[in-house]
């Protein structure tokens, strides 16, 4: 079995592991981040995390956490396969010789490189994903960023193609993905690659127990979205953004709007959720990558 196909494989296991881990607190987020801004003197619809799942839970039952997990269980196996394949080949092209460990810097390399690739199907697949879960919030509160009721991912994806200028619709916010995902994804598998240094005592890090994968792996996770997360909010708020109306002209013009409407805790939105997420959902990826990469030899 060859070394790509191994991390497809990995790859994929490995992101089943953090969609099934992590997608409540990803639909809390993004309903978070795409509630309207409340008028003077009203309050916003969720006051915060708790408060989103309480109303959730009571009007849509717990099937609502798991809404819109089709269009990325779907591609998951595609999305974590490319991510850590491409990183495996950056690995290859960088490697003085076969077996060499890398340093932390050739990772961050690697991680970046892979994150460019990801956003390509990144993009299209959350914006299927963020209009599914932030449908029911602005629906209830009235707003009028967002009027068509989806019926499913395959729903949202023939409405955008047919009404939505077709195939670069479902690409509305790649820079901002492009911009979340590759530092990001440097960040990340640099900060892994370090703990793991750091546990092993050196550069060999192959036998580390699991425990130690699972702090790593979870760390560099919620380094992630540490370092990129405003362009997340940015991303989300122009995916459901409405086509023939929009509130925002790009990613530069929905920076600004919301910094200036709502200050720099309007780039946070959500916050608390992603970072609860990605702790947990990062450990069982990396964990699940791991003990798959490491059995098909």
């Amino acid at each position: 079995m060859g070394d790509v196909a191994k991390d497809l494989t990995a790859g994929t296991v490995g992101g089943a592991a953090q969609l099934i881990c992590g997608h409540p607190f990803d639909t809390i987020k993004v309903k978070l981040q795409s509630q309207p801004v409340p008028l003077p003197g009203q309050l916003p619809k969720f006051s915060g995390a708790m408060d989103a799942v309480k109303q959730t839970l009571a009007a849509e039952g717990p099937r609502g956490l798991y809404k819109g997990m089709g269009a990325p269980l779907a591609t998951v196996a595609a999305f974590n396969a490319v991510l850590f394949s491409v990183r495996g080949q950056m690995e290859a092209l960088l490697r003085s010789q076969p077996g060499v460990p890398l340093t932390v810097n050739q990772q961050v390399i690697c991680g970046a490189g892979a994150g460019v690739a990801v956003s390509f199907l990144a993009c299209p697949t959350e914006l299927i994903k963020c209009r599914l879960q932030a449908q029911s919030a602005l629906a209830q509160s009235g707003s009028a960023g967002l009027t068509v009721k989806y019926g499913g991912p395959m729903d949202v994806a023939r409405h955008v193609l047919k009404s939505e200028g077709g195939a670069r619709g479902l690409f509305k916010g790649l820079a901002p993905t492009l911009a979340r995902e590759v530092p990001g994804n440097a960040a990340m598998f640099g900060v892994y690659e370090l703990l793991k240094q750091r546990f092993a005592g050196g550069p060999d890090t192959s036998n580390l127990g699991r425990g130690s994968l699972i702090v790593a792996g979870g760390l560099a996770g919620g380094t992630f979205w540490f370092s990129v997360y405003p362009t997340d909010v940015v991303k989300s708020v122009l995916q459901v953004d409405d086509y023939k109306n929009p509130k925002y002209s790009g990613s530069i013009d929905a920076f600004r709007k919301i910094l200036a409407s709502e200050g720099v805790k309007g780039l946070y939105k959500g916050f608390g959720p992603a970072m609860a997420r990605s702790v947990p959902a990062n450990a069982a990826c990396f964990l699940a990558y791991e003990i798959t990469r490491s059995s098909l030899g």
